[in-house]
C-alpha cells in the first residue's frame, strides 16, 4: 500500500528558525503555513509587506515578516545586513515569470535575475547564519531548457515566457549540484536538496501578483480545477526534506503522471541537470554576476 507525506511527518518544530522567499502566495505560502502550524518560527522573506503581515496574520503561529525584493540586490543585502540571528532552514522558494522581457535594477534578464541570482546571492550572504539546511525550490521545466553560457541573460538570443523561465530553473538546478558538492568537500553540517512542487495553478498564472495574459490565465485555471496540484500539495516536495533522512543533493518531488501526484521520490534529472563541469561553470558566472561568494 502507497502512504502518502502528509504535514503530521513535521513533527514539533518549536525552537525552529525558518525563511520562507515568496511567502504571500502559492507554494511559499503552503509552505510557511505548515511549517507555522508545526511551530517553528518563519520568517516571511516577501516583497509586499503588508500583503505578507495580512498572510501571516491569516496563518497564525510563530511568524515575523522581512521585506526583500530578490531582483534587487542592494534590497537582497539589506536583508542579509538586517537579519537577526540565525536560522535553521533557508527555503529559496519564491519565483518569477514575465509577460515580456525585462530587466532588473542590476541589468539583469528578469526571470533570471529573481529564480537564480537573486536567490544565490541571499544564500551565499547569509550562510553563515543558516545551521542545518539549504531548499531551493526547482521545477521539471529545467529538462526543456538549453544552458547559454554566452548568452545567460538572453540580450542576443530569443526571449520567451516559459524558455525564460525554464532556463532560470535549470541554472536553479545546476546551482544546486555544485552547492551540494561544495558543501560536501568542506564537511559542512549544512545539507542542501532541491524540490519540484509539480504543477500549481496559483504559481504558474499569477507568480508576478497579477495574472499573466488573462485569457490563457482562464484556461490554465480551468485545466487546475481537475489536474493541478493545490498550493499544500505543491509545498509538500520542500516539507517532506524537512521531515524525511532524505540524502544531501536529492531532488524531491512527486512520482505520478507528470509529476502531479503520487508518493515523494527522489527523481532523476536531465542530463545536463547533472553535469558537474556546467554546474561550476554557472556558480562562477552567478559569483561574478551577484558580486558574492559562499565561505563555507
Amino acid at each position: 500500500m502507497t502512504v502518502h507525506w502528509t504535514p503530521a511527518r513535521l513533527g514539533d518544530l518549536t525552537g525552529k528558525r525558518i525563511i520562507v522567499t515568496g511567502a504571500t502566495n502559492g507554494v511559499g505560502l503552503g509552505t510557511a503555513r505548515a511549517l507555522a502550524r508545526a511551530g517553528a518560527h518563519v520568517i516571511m522573506a516577501v516583497r509586499n509587506p503588508e500583503l505578507g503581515a495580512q498572510r501571516a496574520n491569516e496563518i497564525g503561529g510563530s511568524t515575523s515578516i522581512a521585506e526583500i525584493d530578490l531582483a534587487d540586490l542592494s534590497s537582497v543585502r539589506a536583508f542579509a545586513d538586517a537579519l537577526d540571528g540565525d536560522v535553521d532552514i533557508l527555503i529559496n522558494n519564491a519565483g518569477l515569470l514575465t509577460e515580456q522581457r525585462e530587466e532588473t535594477v542590476d541589468g539583469f534578464e528578469k526571470t533570471l535575475g529573481t529564480n537564480f541570482l537573486g536567490p544565490f546571492a541571499l544564500t551565499n550572504l547569509i550562510f553563515h547564519r543558516v545551521r542545518s539546511q539549504i531548499i531551493n525550490v526547482g521545477s521539471h521545466a529545467h529538462r526543456n531548457a538549453k544552458l547559454r553560457l554566452d548568452d545567460m541573460h538572453l540580450r542576443h538570443s530569443k526571449w520567451t515566457m516559459m524558455g525564460s523561465y525554464a532556463r532560470s530553473k535549470l541554472a536553479v538546478m545546476l546551482w544546486g549540484l555544485e552547492l551540494d558538492r561544495r558543501l560536501r568537500a568542506a564537511n559542512s553540517p549544512v545539507v542542501t536538496q532541491l524540490t519540484h512542487p509539480g504543477w500549481v495553478a496559483s504559481n504558474l498564472s499569477n507568480v508576478s501578483d497579477k495574472p499573466i495574459l488573462a485569457a490563457a490565465d482562464k484556461v490554465v485555471r480551468r485545466i487546475a480545477t481537475t489536474v493541478a496540484n493545490d498550493i499544500d500539495a505543491g509545498a509538500a516536495a520542500t516539507l517532506y526534506c524537512i521531515s524525511e533522512p532524505v540524502p544531501p543533493g536529492s531532488y524531491i518531488g512527486y512520482d505520478g503522471p507528470f509529476g502531479l501526484s503520487g508518493p515523494l521520490v527522489m527523481l532523476g534529472r536531465t542530463a545536463l541537470a547533472g553535469d558537474y563541469d556546467a554546474a561550476g561553470r554557472v556558480f562562477e558566472f552567478a559569483e561574478k554576476e551577484t558580486g558574492t561568494t559562499l565561505s563555507v
